[in-house]
Parts: C-alpha cells; structure tokens; sequence
C-alpha cells in the first residue's frame, strides 16, 4: 500500500440525497474547530493555502462514484466489456446488462453519477462564495473542478443546470441546452486558466492546475460537434464541422511543449502506471483520481473483473489469496479483445487471455505457471456464449460453472494486491483521468480530422511516439480516423474515455457484444447516446422532462 501524500485530505465523502444535490451538502463530519469563520490580517498568511485547506472535498467529491458506478457506465455501454450474470448471480436487477445492450434505464444503480456531481458543483460554489472576495488566482481552481464536474454531466446526460451561483431559498433549477453548457465550460476554463498554477507535484495531485484545465479544454474541443449539435441525434460522424480544431491543437501543443509530462512508467514501462503503488512520480498523469484503500478508499475497478472463483484458490492468479470475494462478471467485448493483438505490444499485457498463468506478486509480472481452479487450468475464452439452458437473454446469463465463469477475456489493468483489497474490496491505484499519451492522440486526430500540422509533428510521428514507448509496430503512413480509435482503444482501456470516444467516431450504434441487431432488448437508436435522467432527481425536479427516447 502506497503512503497517502494528499495531506489536505479531510472527513469522508458525504452522499446526499437528489434533493440536497440541488440545495446544497454540509459535509458534517469536517471538525469545524478547523474551519476559518473569518481570516486574520496577517501578511504572513498565504491565501492560496486558505482555500486548499478547505477544498479537498471538493476536489475529491466524485471519488467514491467514479471507483465503481461511474465506471459502470461508461465501460459497458462502450465495445469494452459486456456484464454477463451467472444464473442470476450478479443479474442485479438487470443494471449491468441494460448498460451493455443500451436498454439503459432511469432506476439503473450504474446510472447513478448525475446526484454526486451536482452535488461537487453545489459545494464548489459554497467554496465560490466563501471565497470569491480574494480574488481570481484563489478562485481558479474551484472554477476549474466546476468545470470538471459540469463537463461530465454535459457528456452523459446531455441537456444539464448551469450552476453558477449558490441557489436561493426555493429557486427553481433549469435545465440548459448542451451546446450553452459547452460554451459555458469553455468560457469558465479560459477564464480560469490564466491564474491557474503550473506547478505539478505532490501539492497538485489530484487537484486542478494549468495542465489540468488545458486537457480538459482539449477534450472539449475535440469534441465540440457532438456537445454542440441541434439535438444529441445531430451530430453525424460522417458529416461535420468542428471550428474548435485549432483550439484543441494549440491547447495540446502547450501540454506538449510546456507542460512536465512524458510517456514515462517507470522501470517496468507501461503496466506500472496502474499498479497499486502509481501515484505522482507517474509523468504520463496529468491528472488523476488518487485512491488509498485505507484513507481514500473508493476503487473497485477490478472486483467485477476478477475471475469469478479466484479467491477460492491459494494463491489466486495475482500470487496470493484474496481474503474477500469477487465479481468476475465484466467480461472483455471480442471486438475489444481483438485490438490487444499487436505483435510485442506491452498493452496487450493489460487483458487477460486464454490459459491464466500465476503472476508474481512482487514483480506483478506473470510466471509460466499456469493456474488451476479444481486441479485444471482455467482457460479464458474470447467469444462469449450466453447458457442455453437459461431461458432470460437479456439477463446475459453464461450459467453458474467454470465455463460460464471463463467466457470472455478479462481486465487486469489495475493489478490487486490482498493488503489492499481484504479492505472491503478497495484499492490503492490510482485512476487516471487525463493522460500526456491522450494528448498526443487528441493532437493527432485533430491533423487527421483537418487541423494545421505544427511544431514539424504529423499524425504518425504522434501515434508513433506512443507505440515506440508501448514497443507496438510503428505506423509507416498517417493514420486513418479508424486506426486512431483503435489505438485509443488499446492506450486508453478501462480509463473511461471509450464510450465518449465511439460517440465522436460514430460507432456507438454498431454491433459489439451482445448489443447486436435482432438481439431482443439491444437498443440502436441515436438518443442513446446520452443516459436517462435518473428518477430520483426527476422526482425532486418537477419541472424537469426526461430525455428522449426513454
């Protein structure tokens, strides 16, 4: 287990209901002793570090969402992995196959990150009001992680509040239109941007800084046509018009150019940037979710990965028991598994394939042990068969035995280790949200997409510079827009981006998985692109219409 470095860390993350989401959240276990309720004139104290002091929870406020049900959502509506059951073992109400069949549905527990959200935007704006009187260098960052937060309601919900202010006794919340909410965050960033720090060390990690709002901005732009389309069924991947593409360009060239980062993982290269003890020497994040499974618990990113009996066995394949149970219900997508098939590619070692062999557990490297479950080795298997005894298909049910339990290909991008993971299943690595390898193929597709080439860098010597790191085969041409969701795909697996990814590509409403035409409860229509709204907060928000197509 690493050492906790975000000292600044205080209380626990509070989990308010829809209607506090919108009318504000008192963290109460903050001991208010420490609390400023009016700052002393002295010139020795830094105001900066007045308002640190109180903002990490705000920073960290989408911590315990983003570890599991935001995760949820965004990897098995994408071509990444499929939630099958196990004769109605973790069926769960049917939550992780409606999200893998696009039948998604508004009492989803997977679909459950619009109330944490809002409620980071209504304790940034506590923060705003407290401290908008020092001025805009103390206030930047809380208009950054505002940003943040509004951005990824925007992406999965669509149409979504613009929360500027602290809401007033009874004030009715609107919705606004995704393309205000688009230009809104674009206006909120570069405002803030200039008064944000460059700084990116321990005092930064995980907090907003320059580098931070720049990628974000990137993201945006990159994005644009999508966020900014008549209705979220507008935007054609075939046909566009993206007048952010220099944007994104320039914003990527100053990360490029100027920010401290690098492809660099460490001595064991790529896989050791999501091992339990990743954190701010990892020069590849721009910024990240920092977890500890003791202090900052929250990351579950690999219970419904792991094999489903694995803690039965001793040692489990991550070389030692696992003292408590696991899912192994998210099953690698075939049209996924096929992508980590390039020859000495290290990113093929983030997916676990065919015969499971026992990896080290201090190396975190596999052995050539293969490892066995009931004296036979388990056999992983690329194509997922649902059990044709069981008469449910859209339960996704593979049947309750080591071949259904072995359909499918599975993650091990974030390894385990027990000393983490016997605390209710929590782990210490950290999640990265922003990547210096996510900026050099943003920069990329913008040149692909019809952005003016700078600093001597093309399409291919981008997409290279990652591969040479990855030691995959270079590219001896451009890319086409396919080839660069592909290598997205293989970068930037169970990171969270592929659903916001396919979307922008126009593969969203192809075959993959199970959601195939004539399957029977496989949704394809466009409105799917965004997530319903869910009951609780339309139940708190009246006035408020669902989405449409739900």
């Amino acid at each position: 287990m690493k050492n906790n470095i975000l000292r600044l860390f205080c209380g626990g993350l509070l989990c308010c209901g829809g209607a506090a989401a919108l009318t504000g959240c008192t963290d109460l276990d903050v001991d208010m002793n420490s609390q400023y309720t009016s700052y002393p004139e002295n010139d020795k104290i830094d105001p900066q570090a007045i308002v640190e002091a109180e903002m990490s929870d705000v920073y960290f406020q989408f911590r315990d969402c983003m570890g599991r049900r935001y995760m949820e959502a965004q990897t098995l509506s994408s071509d990444e992995m499929v939630g099958v059951s196990f004769s109605g073992d973790y069926y769960d109400s049917g939550t992780y196959a409606h999200m893998s069949l696009h039948d998604f549905q508004a009492t989803d527990p997977s679909n459950g990150h619009f109330s944490p959200l809002m409620e980071g935007i209504t304790k940034a704006n506590e923060k705003m009001a407290k401290f908008e009187a020092m001025g805009d260098a103390a206030v930047a960052p809380i208009r950054a992680i505002r940003a943040y937060f509004t951005f990824l309601l925007m992406d999965s919900y669509g149409d979504v509040p613009i929360l500027d202010h602290l809401l007033a006794e009874g004030e009715a919340v609107d919705r606004s239109p995704r393309a205000d909410v688009a230009r809104w965050i674009e206006s909120e960033l570069l405002d803030a941007i200039p008064y944000l720090t460059k700084e990116n060390n321990e005092n930064t990690y995980g907090k907003p800084n320059r580098w931070m709002a720049e990628a974000l901005l990137a993201k945006l732009y990159i994005n644009w046509p999508v966020y900014t389309a008549s209705d979220v069924t507008a935007y054609n991947a075939a046909s566009y018009s993206n007048e952010k593409l220099a944007d994104c360009v320039s914003y990527c060239d100053d990360i490029i150019q100027n920010g401290p980062f690098s492809l660099d993982g460490g001595a064991k290269g790529f896989r050791s940037k999501f091992f339990p003890n990743n954190g701010v020497q990892i020069k590849d994040f721009i910024y990240a979710m920092p977890y500890d499974a003791e202090t900052q618990p929250g990351n579950q990113y690999m219970r419904p990965c792991i094999w489903r009996q694995a803690n039965k066995v001793n040692p489990s394949y991550f070389g030692m028991q696992l003292s408590k149970s696991v899912g192994g219900n998210f099953a690698v997508s075939p049209e996924m598994a096929d992508l980590f098939t390039l020859l000495g590619d290290d990113r093929n070692g983030t997916v676990l394939s065919g015969t499971i062999y026992i990896y080290d557990p201090v190396t975190y490297e596999p052995t050539t042990t293969p490892w066995q479950y009931e004296g036979q080795n388990v056999v992983l298997t690329k194509t997922i068969e649902l059990d044709p005894a069981e008469t449910a298909l859209d339960h996704l049910d593979v049947g309750k035995s080591v071949k259904g339990w072995s359909q499918g290909y599975r993650s091990i991008k974030y390894f385990v280790i027990d000393q983490d993971f016997k605390n209710d299943r929590n782990l210490s690595n950290d999640v990265p949200i922003f990547r210096f390898a996510d900026i050099l193929l943003t920069k990329a597709e913008a040149l692909v997409r019809g952005a003016q080439p700078t600093n001597g860098e093309t399409a291919m010597s981008l997409v290279n510079r990652v591969r040479t790191y990855a030691h995959a085969p270079l590219l001896n041409a451009d890319p086409s827009l396919k080839d660069l969701l592909d290598e997205r795909g293989r970068e930037l697996f169970h990171e969270n981006w592929r659903r916001n990814d396919m979307i922008r590509f126009g593969t969203f409403e192809s075959e993959f998985g199970f959601h195939k035409q004539g399957f029977p409860t496989a949704r394809f229509e466009k409105t799917c692109r965004i997530f319903p709204i869910p009951q609780d907060i339309l139940n708190t928000n009246t006035n408020w219409q669902q989405n449409p197509g739900y």
